[in-house]
């Protein structure tokens, strides 16, 4: 299927991120890894989802054929003002990293959020302190303006992404 839409859309594979929520794919490790895997071969990129919400068993993570790990919403949420969210996803951020995989935290919302996370070496950040959901002619336009980030939180080089969520 994924196959057949790529090739309907005209979109090379490797301009595909599929997002996969955690808990599904935890729910039945025996058909998700090679699922993951023949989805790989296409060429696609795959990202877990809701990372840290659901039931982890680390053993299966190292073997899930993802490149990105998406720190859940609900910790970024909270990371200046609850010390144990920051401790999540600072361990999020550094197991992801010793296992070569990007991550993605999902809802930034502010200054102090963006700060944080950029000082610990997050990759990519997400969430409306970039932009509310747009479309498609809104998006080309933001695009074409190359915003950057500014100060301190540019040091760490994060890249925005923008999503519908």
């Amino acid at each position: 299927m994924v196959q057949r839409a790529l090739k309907a859309a005209g979109l090379a594979p490797q301009f595909l991120e599929l997002e996969i929520t955690e808990s599904i794919s935890m729910a039945n490790p025996e058909q998700s890894v090679p699922l993951m895997e023949r989805l790989k071969q296409t060429g696609v990129s795959i990202c877990i989802d809701d990372f840290g919400t659901g039931f982890s068993n680390l053993s299966y993570l190292k073997r899930f054929p993802v490149d990105r790990l998406k720190i859940d919403i609900s910790f970024v949420r909270e990371i200046a003002t609850d010390t144990e969210s920051l401790a999540i996803a600072e361990a999020i951020i550094t197991m992801s990293h010793s296992l070569d995989l990007e991550v993605v935290a999902e809802g930034v919302e502010t200054e102090a959020q963006l700060e944080l996370l950029a000082e610990r070496d997050c990759d990519i950040l997400q969430g409306y302190y970039f932009s509310r959901p747009l479309t498609a002619e809104a998006m080309g336009f933001l695009l074409r303006e190359d915003r950057r980030l500014a100060g301190r939180a540019q040091q760490g080089s994060p890249r925005m992404a923008f999503d519908d969520a």
